[in-house]
């Protein structure tokens, strides 16, 4: 099992248990499936996107930001790791009574044939939990390989917080910004100058950084 399934096994096993509906519900609590972290951000660039136009979501976790999508009107594809948030994200969406087309996958790992791309790529508060650089570069090639020219690869992210306190289990590495749980890789949370660089050497131009959110393009 890779670092970054075990908490994610987790989490989603106690959503199911609980009866919540989103990951950000086992450490903040929160409104329910409407109310997810990055959906003020989304309002904000919205109208700055082709209403119709195509989206691969990948960490969707249980479909929040995704069924927000397509309720507008976009066509979205999304994909998790976690078969019980799939699961979850399934549910909400047939309820809501929105179409998306979710699977299970682990984008450290993308498929080698890309057979869509799509007008917006996004990332809804998953990257901080892809810590290593190889698995990092793997997801940020697999991005723009699916990414139309013209298009927007949208990030949310935990960056590094000078008042986030880790507890003693945990140990920062401030030249990385990696943060270890034991000796398990458990966050990357780098500074918004670091991050910038990050992008930009794989091969994005950043429109606009605006608190944890980015709008990026090929470059």
């Amino acid at each position: 099992m890779r670092y970054y399934e075990v908490e994610a096994r987790a989490v989603y096993r106690r959503v199911v248990r609980e009866g919540w509906t989103q990951w950000n519900e086992v450490f903040e609590g929160g409104g329910g499936f409407a109310d997810f972290p990055n959906r003020g951000f989304l309002e904000g660039v919205v109208g700055e996107l082709a209403v119709g136009g195509r989206v691969l979501e990948y960490g969707c976790g249980t479909g929040p930001a995704a069924c927000f999508l397509a309720g507008l009107g976009f066509r979205v594809d999304a994909v998790d790791l976690i078969p019980e948030a799939i699961a979850l994200a399934e549910r909400f969406a047939e309820e809501l009574g929105v179409r998306v087309n979710f699977g299970v996958q682990d984008v450290c790992r993308w498929p080698a044939e890309v057979e869509t791309r799509y007008d917006v790529v996004l990332d809804s508060f998953c990257l901080q939990n892809i810590v290593l650089d190889e698995d990092r570069a793997a997801v940020f090639r697999g991005v723009r390989d699916r990414l139309l020219p013209g298009g927007r690869y949208l990030i949310s992210t935990a960056l590094y917080d000078e008042d986030r306190g880790y507890g003693e289990e945990f140990r920062y590495d401030a030249v990385t910004g990696i943060c270890y749980r034991g000796e398990l890789p458990y966050r990357r949370h780098l500074r918004p100058a670091a991050l910038r660089a990050e992008l930009v050497a794989a091969g994005f131009e950043v429109l606009s950084f605006s608190g944890n959110n980015l709008v990026c393009a090929r470059g």
